[in-house]
């Protein structure tokens, strides 16, 4: 079975000899998996940020995707049991997995995401699957706090020169390193990066997630990216409206997205 690579997936060659080496195996590992899990070519080839994305139908000629993932990519390392432990509810249904070959099959979704409605209404809808989402996390998780020391680290590399106040950066760093020795900084299962490309349109929900990021955190340090990042600069009027329906929930929503400018692009 010939596999067509997204020509803006592909680009990702640039990246460095392991995105090369991932690149040049992804026909045969698709065209492995396809083969061994009975599935049957269902559509172009789509991608996300880090995978390839073929829409197929199984053995019993359901709908689905197969998911095949940068093997270099750490932040999806565990998206799979992610998705085991949320069983759809709010989630994507996963169907089959292979960590190894870093390969999911998933329950088919529409391709309408959170975009294309009104900001306020947006938050109000991810707002809404949050207290699906936050359950007590895995312990095979990283945690948020990991990744902050290690930003906090790099932040603190910074020359003395750099055009930035130091003070500032003084600052940053003192806040996040209290950040990291918080307790209460882990231990709840986070997306980790549920902006409006990541909520698709279903048939047996209005609504559900792909594309987790799973890690132990704090559910509450979303609620920033609510109100307007990713690239996105909200009237002051929206922001506060959003940031309104943030707070109707336990946990609020994250970023908004930037759109890819080219390639048969999807969220997943």
């Amino acid at each position: 079975m010939p596999v067509s690579i997204p020509p803006a997936l592909d680009a990702q060659r640039g990246n460095g000899p392991d995105w090369a080496g991932w690149l040049d195996r992804l026909p045969r590992l698709a065209a492995d998996v396809v083969e061994e899990w009975g599935l049957t070519p269902d559509g172009e080839s789509m991608h996300g940020a880090c995978s390839l994305v073929l829409p197929v139908r199984t053995t019993g000629r359901a709908p689905a995707v197969l998911k095949l993932t940068y093997d270099g990519d750490d932040e999806s390392e565990h998206e799979g049991l992610a998705l085991q432990r949320w069983g759809g509810r709010g989630v994507v249904r996963l169907l089959r997995a292979d960590p190894h070959r870093r390969a999911l099959l998933l329950e088919r979704l529409h391709t309408e995401d959170l975009s294309d409605l009104w900001d306020v209404e947006a938050c109000e809808v991810v707002g809404g699957l949050y207290s699906r989402l936050h359950v007590p996390a895995l312990p095979q998780l990283r945690t948020l706090t990991s990744y902050v020391a290690r930003w906090t680290d790099d932040l603190q590399r910074m020359p003395r020169n750099a055009p930035i106040p130091r003070r500032l950066v003084e600052q940053a760093t003192a806040l996040a390193r209290s950040f990291v020795v918080d307790d209460a900084s882990t231990g709840t299962m986070i997306h980790g990066d549920l902006h409006y490309a990541n909520v698709l349109s279903a048939d047996r929900e209005p609504w559900l997630v792909i594309d987790p990021k799973p890690m132990s955190g704090d559910p509450t340090t979303s609620r920033r990216r609510c109100c307007g990042t990713g690239g996105t600069s909200w009237p002051a009027t929206s922001a506060a409206a959003c940031a309104d329906a943030s707070t109707r929930w336990s946990t609020p929503p994250a970023s908004t997205r930037t759109a890819p400018a080219t390639g048969s692009w999807c969220g997943w």
